[in-house]
């Protein structure tokens, strides 16, 4: 195995300055692709200010980016003597520059990357058909001539990645997150018979054609395996190429890629003692998938039937009972609606008014019984009718607390005299609720180092302490305490 290294033509593609480097190289490809090999750097100069974010960009930087690619070995910088008139400008190296092999594949699959997801992955069975031709045509290239088995064998190999790429992308979407959310969802019901509809073909010709390309290979595989294999091998190797010479001898390793995918070929169809063909697996993959479609559909309808409430419709039962004749009638529309019923009997203790033995259950007055769930989970239905407004009331106990407030802030002020409050002078029985908002001032004023604070009425006091104390006589009993002095500003 050769030595795995770091990939530096890669380098552009994660650098902090990778999207200057990502839109040069890609004006690259796009020229190359229109058979313009080389570019000079005015004219890639001129393609990015056609760019609004290239507006402020200069031939310095891009000179200097376009270094750091040569330095990568994702350009090729070649001089060009033709454009070299004085001796600033050999000095100056005027280059055209060429994309390396690497930077070209890396561009390809970067593309490739970009529409990953707009192209669409189906499970077609047509492969299957031209697999099984292109198998049963291998005694044929026996005495064709080389050229004609590298098409053979390249048409044979092309068809069988198309299939086996094609059903790995479009099975591989049913195990990513996303979809197994959507295949959860309410709108997946709508288009489950198609998805199923579409599988089920899939594994009909799969069952079909796996067999009939299981007995071809089988009866092949002595005539490919010992002559055409061999001939495949020998027309790689009379493919001539540009650097063949400097990679020394290419047989070893065309002849392991051949063996390689002729062996994958064998294996996607033909059972080994050690393990199960492929063309199994996709099988019960296959079948996985169409179950899971299956099941989440069915949970799915089952989830919905459990949101759905019957009240309205049995509301509507019963008035269509109410409206009925006679008895035969509400027979009539309780065999529409119930069906065939499954008969209980039930035993009560209600006394009966007769104790005919011969009288009909419909001839009995009803009784009403609660019944209850025994389950220990079980909870009273919620009232969702919504809610009553309460607006006035509300509005009303709010006047009655603002009203109280008012009264307590002019009962409170009585005591004011001169913008003070003596407690010593204070002669009648004062109210439990003015005693408490007195005695609530003061223990404000005491914590606070200035001795001061504030009503809830909004006035500011100051609390002044005589000598002695003094008795506050209160509807509740006499409170001795020093001789305090509220001060208002």
């Amino acid at each position: 195995m050769q030595r795995l290294e770091a990939i530096n033509e890669t380098s552009y593609l994660s650098v902090p300055n990778a999207g200057i480097y990502r839109k040069i190289m890609r004006y690259f490809y796009r020229e190359y692709e229109k058979m313009h090999f080389q570019l000079y750097k005015e004219d890639v100069y001129a393609l990015l200010k056609e760019e609004d974010e290239f507006l402020d960009y200069t031939m310095n930087q891009l000179e200097l980016d376009l270094d750091a690619l040569v330095r990568w070995k994702n350009l090729t910088p070649i001089q060009d003597p033709g454009k070299v008139y004085t001796i600033q400008d050999y000095k100056n190296k005027q280059y055209r520059y060429t994309m390396s092999e690497y930077a070209v594949e890396i561009e390809r699959l970067t593309v490739r990357l970009e529409n990953l997801f707009m192209e669409s992955a189906s499970l077609s069975t047509n492969f299957f058909v031209r697999l099984e031709k292109s198998v049963g045509e291998a005694e044929m290239m026996q005495d064709a001539g080389l050229k004609e088995v590298n098409e053979w064998w390249n048409l044979l190999q092309e068809d069988f990645k198309r299939l086996n790429q094609n059903y790995q992308d479009y099975l591989r979407d049913f195990y990513s997150g996303k979809t197994e959310r959507l295949m959860k969802s309410v709108e997946f019901v709508l288009h489950k018979d198609k998805f199923i509809t579409y599988l089920t073909d899939f594994v009909q010709e799969l069952q079909r054609y796996s067999k009939r390309m299981e007995q071809i290979l089988v009866r092949q595989t002595p005539v490919i395996e010992n002559v055409i294999l061999e001939r495949v091998v020998q027309s790689e190797l009379d493919i001539p190429h540009a650097l063949s010479e400097f990679r020394g001898n290419l047989e070893p390793n065309i002849r392991e890629n051949v063996m390689g995918k002729w062996n994958s070929l064998k294996r996607w169809f033909i059972d080994t003692p050690e393990r199960d063909c492929e063309s199994r697996k996709v099988l019960q993959i296959t079948n996985d998938v169409i179950r899971s479609i299956i099941q989440n559909a069915a949970l799915i309808v089952q989830l919905q039937n459990w949101g759905i409430s019957r009240k309205d419709d049995y509301q509507k039962f019963l008035q269509m009972f109410l409206r009925c004749e006679n008895l035969e009638d509400a027979h009539c529309l309780s065999a529409h609606v119930f069906g065939v019923q499954k008969i209980q009997h039930f035993k009560t203790n209600c006394p009966r008014e007769e104790d005919r033995i011969n009288g009909s259950i419909y001839e009995e007055p009803p009784a009403e019984f609660q019944i209850r769930p025994r389950s220990r989970t079980y909870r009273e239905k919620k009232d969702r009718r919504g809610f009553s407004d309460k607006s006035l009331e509300k509005m009303m106990q709010r006047e009655a607390y603002l009203q109280g407030v008012r009264n307590q802030e002019e009962i409170v002020m009585r005591y004011v005299k001169n913008k003070k409050i003596i407690f010593s002078e204070i002669a009648g029985p004062i109210p439990e609720m003015t005693k408490n908002i007195f005695l609530q001032w003061i223990t404000m004023a005491n914590m606070s180092s200035q001795k001061s604070g504030q009503t809830e009425f909004g006035q500011e006091y100051q609390l002044l302490q005589k000598e002695g104390t003094c008795v506050l006589k209160c509807e509740d009993g006499d409170l001795t305490m020093p001789a305090y002095i509220l001060e208002f500003k």
